[in-house]
């Protein structure tokens, strides 16, 4: 178990220190109007771009000390495992999803391509939306299945996991809509390109995150699992 730990939380830490330079390197893109004798070097990454490395340094942090309170409990003797929930890999293929669309959006950006914009931002809004409402739909199986918050350590750590989870995505899609309203209104390039960027970078980084959150609710070959290996 603690092999797998420490595997996970490097595996983790590693994917989000190469998001973390990906937003810091990328330089802001100058809309090809702008006359060549107007422009002006950039000596620095846009403070937007300082910020939410910043804020995914932060709540790195934050899923490795649940994660570390997650270990030491799963030592004691009266961990009890819950039913493992069919819908959590039909979820996690929707946030795949969302983060290509992202990445897709970001490529269409730097082309200016403002219609291919708003269809991925729209594709990866959706399949956002969904995930968050699979989510929902897996808590309302585990409360008719008489699996509450109280009921063990077990079903409290996969409430708390997903809450979290859940509460980064939403945040997300504040900043979603935001860069939706860039691309539908007289878009700058330079600012939908910024935005689509910053969109694409946190969808990743949702992504990596649940891909260790998934790993510790089902991997039970690597003694981590919070649900066991019956279905619900």
């Amino acid at each position: 178990m603690t092999i797998g730990m420490i595997a996970l939380s490097l595996l983790m830490a590693a994917i989000v220190w190469w998001l973390f330079r990906q937003s810091l390197n990328v330089q802001p893109w100058e809309s090809e109007s702008a006359a060549p004798a107007a422009r002006v070097a950039v000596t620095g990454p846009p403070a937007a771009k300082i910020a939410l490395g910043v804020f995914l340094c932060v709540a790195s942090s934050l899923f490795v000390l649940f994660v570390s309170a997650y270990a030491m409990r799963l030592g004691l003797a009266d961990w009890t495992p819950l039913p493992r929930p069919r819908l959590l890999v039909f979820n996690t293929a929707l946030l795949v999803g969302a983060s290509i669309a992202m990445e897709w959006t970001v490529h269409a950006a730097r082309r200016f391509d403002t219609l291919k914009v708003r269809r991925g931002l729209a594709a990866s809004g959706l399949l956002t939306v969904g995930f968050l409402v699979g989510q929902l739909v897996v808590w309302k199986q585990l409360v008719d299945a008489g699996y509450f918050v109280s009921t063990s350590a077990a079903t409290a750590f996969f409430y708390l996991f997903t809450a979290v989870h859940g509460l980064h995505v939403l945040g997300g899609l504040v900043a979603w809509a935001r860069a939706t309203l860039h691309a539908w209104r007289a878009p700058d390039p330079g600012r939908m390109r910024l935005a689509a960027e910053l969109c694409a970078t946190y969808w990743h980084f949702l992504l990596v995150v649940w891909v260790v959150l998934y790993a510790l609710l089902v991997s039970s070959h690597l003694g981590l699992a919070i649900c066991s290996s019956a279905p619900l």
